[in-house]
């Protein structure tokens, strides 16, 4: 018969777990920065996602969304669907694959990101105010390691 360990011996610390601390971190970094757009603007933390992948590339597909907005296919699907009911994106027909849809920023998907851009930066800085220029610089340098390293797990 198999000896069982003790709770003790065996106990993952999820407070001392990088996975963990890294989701917390995300979790809490991101709600803190979607009061910004949801009481002004009255969007998700997926469609702002979605309107800074937009703004990165026009013409593009949902496919390009999923990919640089970190969402999976039902999160931009459905954050597509509230930013065309909002008239923020416009979607159109693509002449070379018909099963894709070319999503573009209207007018006023523009005027929102406009608007949004600068208070993100703003976000960020006040988040990295309490590191110093060697802090953040070291900090920008591990998440690109860590972020290269969990692509390749």
């Amino acid at each position: 018969m198999t000896e069982i360990s003790s709770p003790e011996e065996n106990t993952l610390l999820l407070h001392d777990f990088l996975p963990y601390r890294l989701a917390v971190l995300a979790k809490i970094v991101g709600i803190s920065l979607s009061k910004i757009y949801r009481e002004k603007f009255g969007i998700t933390n997926q469609q702002w996602r979605a309107i800074f992948a937009l703004a990165r590339q026009a013409n593009c597909s949902a496919s390009h969304i999923v990919h640089h907005a970190a969402l999976d296919k039902v999160q931009v699907s459905r954050a597509v669907a509230g930013l065309i009911e909002k008239k923020l994106l416009e979607r159109s027909a693509d002449n070379i694959d018909r099963r894709n849809s070319i999503l573009n920023l209207t007018i006023e998907g523009w005027k929102v990101y406009d608007q949004i851009a600068p208070e993100a930066v703003a976000f960020e800085a006040r988040l990295k105010d309490s590191l110093d220029e060697r802090e953040a610089a070291e900090l920008d340098t591990l998440l690109s390691k860590l972020m290269d390293k969990a692509t390749k797990l």
